[in-house]
């Protein structure tokens, strides 16, 4: 991360943020675009619950978002493991609660490996895929939910990292359009006991990596201080 430089939004700049949870990708964009006074756009949205870097991109380098989207990408998190739930993460309550004693270490590992290489993988009823000119996502909250068709993806690795049963704790690289949420829940279906995201955090696109990003209040924090800066201050 460039700390405290001048940035030139117009001519165009790429900007690593760290979402926090809680906010929606488009509240990020929101929260910088009067600082960055420029044409804006992102790459590759994450959901509210999520944490972890975004591309931002403004003036004509937002041409370059469909390149980012189109990358690699890195997420580490958690997994519940013996309950499920509709939006396969913490967004809605758990149901169908089972007992896990009987699922061996080994078999999570297992379970996860044959979740690799070139897949099918349906995305889930609370996704921003349009149906009809609908969000998904509003039709699952008025239980109108569709089952969506599988998309082909491919998982290139996913990690086992720590086992502390009901949570199974992760690492996965992936190509573009996985829904990790999808991962999880295919996952307890392997294992029989069902499963939801519990926690995620994306920690790299390609070559870009979460340790070189803002935080989404300090870089709008420091985009305001130099919009006020007085021409006396200038000279100090």
């Amino acid at each position: 991360m460039d700390q405290f430089r001048d940035f030139d939004f117009q001519n165009g700049e790429i900007l690593l943020i760290d979402k926090p949870r809680g906010w929606s990708s488009f509240d990020v964009v929101r929260k910088l675009k009067r600082g960055v006074n420029a044409k804006i756009g992102h790459a590759g949205t994450l959901d509210p619950l999520a944490t972890g870097l975004m591309i931002l991109a403004t003036g004509p380098f937002t041409k370059k978002i469909s390149d980012f989207q189109d990358m690699v990408k890195e997420y580490t998190g958690s997994i519940f493991l013996g309950a499920t739930t509709p939006s396969y993460d913490r967004e809605t309550e758990p149901e169908d609660i089972t007992e896990i004693g009987s699922v061996s270490e080994q078999d999570i590992i297992t379970s996860a490996k044959s979740l690799t290489g070139v897949i099918l993988q349906v995305p889930p009823a609370f996704s921003a895929i349009k149906i009809d000119g609908k969000r998904s996502y509003n039709l699952a909250r008025k239980g109108k939910a569709r089952e969506l068709k599988p998309r082909e993806l491919e998982i290139i690795e996913f990690e086992i990292t720590k086992i502390e049963l009901p949570l199974i704790y992760f690492r996965v690289v992936c190509s573009k359009g996985t829904y990790i949420r999808s991962l999880a829940n295919d996952l307890g279906k392997i294992l029989g006991v069902g499963a939801y995201l519990y926690d995620l955090c994306r920690t790299r696109i390609g070559d870009f990596k979460l340790e070189n990003a803002w935080q989404a209040d300090q870089l709008a924090d420091h985009l305001y201080q130099i919009q006020h800066l007085k021409p006396s201050d200038e000279n100090i």
